[in-house]
């Protein structure tokens, strides 16, 4: 599973890399591209009318959605729906997963804060003697996202509902 902000070009070198692996679209910048195209104005109003499209439970409702809210927009915001049938493909696979999985994948934003946190700590130090000490950092910056130690453990247990669904969507390519 390869969660991607929609650079162009990458879900096809995804796919020559890794023939199995499903190949999909972070729902957040798509929504994000969604209001760079309109007005400022129409954002909440457009983002109740983009919540079914990807709470939808199957393809065909999320079309169904999406259709309608074509029809509403459309006419206002062209561009709105060529980014969206554009972006389709990549969007879809969402769809075909539970809502444990769902939580997960719609978003890069939580793995973009973590490479963001690690420059911040590899550009505060400057350099390292060896990969030894560079690891090392990294650790600790990872150990940081729970700076009072106890929710280490609430942290992890929300995962589980998560492994177990990837383990049965995913079997026997996880572990």
């Amino acid at each position: 599973m390869v969660v991607c902000d929609g650079l162009k070009g990458l879900p096809d070198a995804i796919e020559a890399t890794w023939p199995r692996a499903v190949t999909q679209t972070c729902v957040i910048h798509l929504i994000r591209n969604t209001f760079r195209l309109a007005s400022r104005r129409d954002w909440d109003t457009m983002a109740k009318d983009l919540h079914p499209v990807y709470t939808a439970v199957n393809e065909a409702q999320a079309k169904e959605r999406l259709d309608e809210f074509h029809h509403k927009w459309g006419d206002v915001y062209p561009a709105i729906k060529s980014l969206w049938e554009n972006a389709w493909t990549e969007f879809v696979p969402f769809l075909d997963y539970s809502p444990e999985i769902r939580r997960v994948i719609y978003s890069t934003n939580s793995i973009e804060s973590l490479h963001a946190r690690f420059r911040r700590a590899t550009r505060a130090r400057g350099h390292f003697p060896n990969e030894q000490a560079a690891m090392k950092c990294l650790y600790l910056v990872v150990r940081s996202l729970d700076p009072t130690g106890s929710g280490q453990e609430r942290w992890m247990n929300r995962w589980k509902p998560t492994l177990n669904a990837f383990a049965i969507t995913f079997e026997g390519r996880l572990f």
